[in-house]
């Protein structure tokens, strides 16, 4: 069994008050949650997974949603403590909640404290009040400084969330905006592109003609600003939408772009397990109660788990690496493939990426440049079909 060091937890709360029309994540809306009922099933899903996952030192617990910050303090206190039963935790541990900064959520900052958490990110998504009504947030921008205020009170590390190119957002505009954002962010900013995703209330609209989204050059603009103005205020881009100070990098979402080794709990996580030398893919079953009665009967919410090919772990690091500013070194290809980069890739679909400026191979390893960061998808496309 691998004891890789990056290995990480992550335990996903399904819930939330209200179903964002821009989101396509495993999130539900119900009036009533049996929370002790869910609780004790997470519970017995990492006492059944701690049966055959032994000698792991755990560098990252992140509780994801839905809204974690919905669940009960004492929800997040008897789950931190029983990680911490079954595996190593110490200072150095990362446990990261998300939030949304409504001011009932707010209020609960102090007592998830106390429960162990030592970072929150929260979904602040705008500074703007138009923009928060446009994408179905919850808040407006008051309540979102005030909840940026007591999450910096309360915690060692805070980070927020923004989304831009949203409609008729300009360059200007947008600039203005991260500067707002700046002067309240602490060592940690994640800005995102708005994306219609299928099946979401946006994409709805978007086929009726109600969302008009900024054209690709202005996309690019707005791209390229963001990296400007994080970059001069001392948080260059860590990854593609990630933004820290050096050190100050989420260490969990690190944990997933190096491709080492995770659990996940709760309906619809993912895994990534190295188990006797072989990586294996898991996922759990993605509708809620479906999970919940799947545990309570045997202690396992599984749905499917694949050993994972050598081509297949290729593939997966080099998509989550290439987002990485630092891409993906030399050792741990290797040892994930136990080939040579150069081995592994198609010199005639590498070679003209690396002349096109898109990558860069070198003693280190291989990673995306600038501008191929900004077209990524494209660049995996040319290097991996």
């Amino acid at each position: 069994m691998s004891g890789a060091s990056g290995f990480g937890i992550y335990i996903h709360w399904p819930f939330c008050k209200s179903k964002c029309p821009y989101c396509d994540f495993n999130s539900h809306v119900r009036e009533r949650i049996d929370e002790e009922r869910w609780r004790n099933a997470l519970l017995r899903e990492l006492d059944r997974a701690a049966e055959t996952l032994t000698g792991r030192h755990v560098a990252s617990i992140f509780f994801g949603g839905g809204t974690p910050s919905l669940m009960a303090p004492q929800t997040a206190a008897a789950l931190i403590e029983r990680i911490a039963m079954h595996w190593d935790l110490d200072d150095r541990t990362e446990i990261t909640l998300e939030a949304n900064p409504t001011s009932v959520e707010a209020a609960r900052f102090a007592e998830l404290r106390a429960a162990g958490v030592n970072r929150v990110s929260l979904g602040v998504q705008a500074l703007d009040d138009a923009a928060l009504r446009f994408l179905g947030r919850g808040h407006d921008v008051a309540q979102a400084r005030a909840a940026v205020a007591l999450a910096a009170k309360h915690f060692p590390r805070f980070s927020f969330d923004l989304i831009y190119a949203r409609p008729g957002q300009t360059v200007a505009s947008w600039q203005a905006e991260l500067r707002a954002a700046l002067a309240l962010a602490g060592e940690h900013l994640s800005v995102y592109q708005l994306t219609i995703e299928q099946g979401t209330a946006f994409a709805t609209a978007y086929a009726r003609g109600d969302i008009v989204l900024p054209d690709d050059e202005l996309q690019g603009a707005l791209y390229e600003a963001t990296q400007a103005e994080l970059e001069a205020a001392g948080l260059p881009a860590y990854e593609i939408s990630n933004h820290a100070r050096s050190g100050a990098e989420c260490r969990h979402n690190l944990v997933y772009w190096r491709y080492e080794d995770y659990l996940g709990i709760g309906p619809g996580a993912h895994g990534r397990l190295t188990i006797a030398g072989e990586k294996r893919a898991l996922r759990n079953r993605r509708a809620p109660e479906a999970w919940l009665e799947a545990v309570d009967k045997s202690g396992n919410g599984s749905d499917e788990t694949t050993i994972l090919s050598p081509a297949e772990r290729r593939d997966e690091l080099l998509m989550m690496g290439l987002r990485l500013r630092e891409g993906v070194a030399r050792a741990r290809f290797l040892a994930e493939t136990g080939t040579a980069i150069e081995a592994a890739l198609d010199a005639g679909r590498l070679v003209p990426l690396i002349e096109g400026g898109f990558l860069m191979l070198d003693a280190l390893g291989l990673r995306a440049t600038a501008a191929g960061r900004q077209r990524l998808n494209a660049v995996l496309s040319a290097l991996l079909a």
